[in-house]
């Protein structure tokens, strides 16, 4: 399955790129993850809960924040398993600077599922995915400014 999307953030590239890099920052604003452990550079055990639909399902594998070109882009890969299937995705995220220090994000990649997530369909995966992108962005953009009030 395919993805893709873009968003305007109200804050310049350098901020953004240091808060999608920090994991204490991603354990806070990535919907469903739960624990967010540190294994070397870049390299993290990822343990999420995700509803998709009537279904819930608790996620355990590998973060992997890769191919990495400072304030610019870098791959998220991730392989999460559950007994409800498993998730293989790598997403292509790129950073743009505009006018007034906002920076716009897209985002691209291609995940891989297996058993009742596969079945599934793309229908609805991908409804969830656009949901779950949208809540990611939308506690960046508060803690973004949270951290400005400060």
């Amino acid at each position: 399955m395919k993805i893709s999307g873009k968003y305007v953030m109200d804050a310049p590239v350098e901020k953004v790129w240091k808060m999608i890099n920090d994991p204490g920052v991603l354990e806070k604003i990535t919907p469903g993850v739960k624990r967010l452990i540190s294994k070397g550079d870049d390299q993290y055990e990822a343990v999420s809960e995700v509803k998709i639909g009537p279904v819930r399902g608790r996620f355990e594998g590998a973060l992997h924040l890769k191919d990495k070109e400072e304030q610019q882009r870098m791959v998220v890969a991730l392989d999460q398993k559950s007994r409800m299937g498993n998730a293989l995705a790598e997403i292509g995220i790129q950073l743009h600077p505009l006018e007034d220090g906002q920076t716009e994000i897209h985002y691209t990649g291609d995940v891989k599922m297996s058993g009742m997530l596969g079945r599934m369909g793309q229908r609805i995966i991908g409804g969830v995915v656009s949901t779950l992108s949208k809540q990611f962005f939308a506690a960046l953009t508060e803690l973004i400014q949270k951290e400005e009030e400060e």
